[in-house]
């Protein structure tokens, strides 16, 4: 009996680590291009390099990520600390980024965005964008492990998502703010813009309607910046009112946010990843608008540099990861197989393993474009269990529409759509993910999509204006 009890609780002990998607996973998107000279070493290499040179062990299994002063950490950093390590399957570091994330929040339950070293508040409050990285690794950390040990990912992810919503999107626009303390729609920070993430949120937390409007305002405040300031590209600036016009309380940063550099740089690799995981026709617009100014107004990526104006003109002098990677991004939407290869290839070559922002990014970069960096297909991405679709993720945009919503959903289930009458005005057989609804030929109000899989359906809700 001794015996079998010991078995036993080594079994469950390692049931307890096991993971779902070892690393590389090596995904070949279906949406989008690849690079064709990819190789997930170049991912595993920066992983390490970045590893070695940033990460730091705290007391108690915490670790930090150093930031460019080594003594202090940011809030930032640490999210993408949190992406990194759970699509690498590293989940003692993973664990010990969130506890450190956890040990240094405010009372609205967000990290203070500076701490200094292992504890120390240097910056108050905090910063929408590592939230956003950080929850969305939560939900990853759910798939990776399950909540089943001391840390329980997916509740944390819910409470986390929760605090976003309540504290860093401003009421009744959908514009989020840059900060639980400041921001919306007088300013706000396009690089910090997830739809990517806001669609897989709504489902995580049965709550669609809400963060596909917040994914939709993302593609407004966009366009709306890169049309009032007539932007070549997709060169958005730093900063931005929710109009897209320029914000006056932007005046204290890099010129008064005005252009694009350090901050709006991050924008082409968000955006892509909501087109080669969605195939979001918004997020493929803009990100092919970024790649064709790099392939065809500059030239090429190698002579990409670290700013521009919005109309195109330099005002930056270095060629480094942070611009050079989310470009690279960005190609996967640019339909030139060539270019992508060469970003690829520019991207692989910059070689800057002490600076904390370039080389973090070149890692994020990275693993996107070797198919690192993924949507996991996943009950725990849904906001029930006992639905799961042959465990995959349903979402539905925009929501509300005026005529078209996309439905996202696993190959050969049946899509129905229920009038305000209770009439089953179609039904369709999927043969790919994506789905067209058109609903422009019926009058507004409240419709019901239903998803058939096998023996298992869920429904939608949406709005037709």
């Amino acid at each position: 009996m001794k015996n079998l009890l010991l078995i036993t609780v080594a079994f469950l002990c390692l049931k307890s680590y096991s993971q779902k998607q070892p690393f590389p996973a090596n995904v070949i998107f279906t949406n989008g291009l690849m690079a064709s000279n990819k190789n997930s070493l170049d991912a595993q290499n920066n992983y390490n390099i970045w590893k070695t040179n940033f990460v730091e062990v705290c007391s108690n299994g915490r670790y930090r990520v150093k930031f460019d002063n080594p003594s202090e950490t940011v809030s930032e950093g640490i999210g993408y600390g949190m992406l990194l390590a759970v699509y690498a399957a590293d989940k003692t570091l993973f664990d010990g980024l969130w506890l450190y994330y956890k040990d240094n929040v405010n009372s609205n339950g967000v990290m203070n965005w500076k701490i200094n070293g292992c504890s120390g508040i240097n910056g108050a409050n905090g910063a929408t964008d590592a939230e956003l990285d950080a929850a969305f690794a939560l939900i990853v950390a759910d798939y990776q492990w399950t909540s089943t040990g001391t840390i329980n990912y997916k509740n944390d992810a819910k409470s986390l998502i929760a605090a976003i919503k309540a504290q860093e999107v401003e009421a009744n626009t959908f514009v989020l703010k840059p900060g639980d303390q400041f921001g919306g729609s007088q300013i706000t920070n396009p690089s910090y813009f997830s739809p990517a993430y806001y669609r897989v949120f709504g489902t995580f937390t049965n709550d669609t309607s809400f963060w596909n409007s917040v994914a939709a305002k993302s593609y407004t405040v966009i366009n709306n910046n890169l049309t009032v300031n007539n932007a070549v590209g997709g060169l958005v600036s730093d900063w931005c009112q929710g109009s897209g016009a320029y914000s006056p309380q932007a005046s204290g940063y890099n010129r008064e946010g005005k252009t694009y550099t350090y901050d709006a740089a991050r924008t082409p690799w968000r955006i892509a990843v909501d087109y080669v995981w969605f195939g979001n026709a918004d997020a493929k617009a803009y990100a092919k608008k970024s790649s064709d100014f790099v392939r065809v107004n500059l030239g090429g990526s190698s002579n990409i540099k670290d700013g521009y104006n919005q109309n195109g003109t330099l005002n930056g002098q270095w060629h480094n990861a942070t611009f050079v990677g989310a470009f690279a991004c960005a190609a996967m939407a640019g339909e030139n197989q060539t270019h992508l290869n060469a970003s690829y290839t520019d991207l692989n070559q910059l070689n800057e393993p002490n600076s904390y922002f370039n080389h973090t990014l070149k890692t994020l970069y990275s693993f996107l474009l070797t198919g690192n960096f993924y949507l996991p297909q996943t009950p725990a991405t849904l906001a029930t269990d006992d639905f799961d679709i042959e465990k995959s993720i349903v979402t539905l945009y925009p929501n509300p529409s005026s005529d078209k919503f996309t439905v996202f959903a696993p190959e050969k289930s049946v899509i129905s759509v229920i009038s305000p009458q209770g009439k089953v005005i179609s039904e369709q057989k999927t043969t790919v993910e994506n789905t067209e609804i058109n609903l422009s030929n019926y009058s507004s109000g409240l419709y019901l999509i239903k998803i058939t899989n096998g023996d298992k359906s869920i429904i939608k809700k949406v709005i037709l204006k």
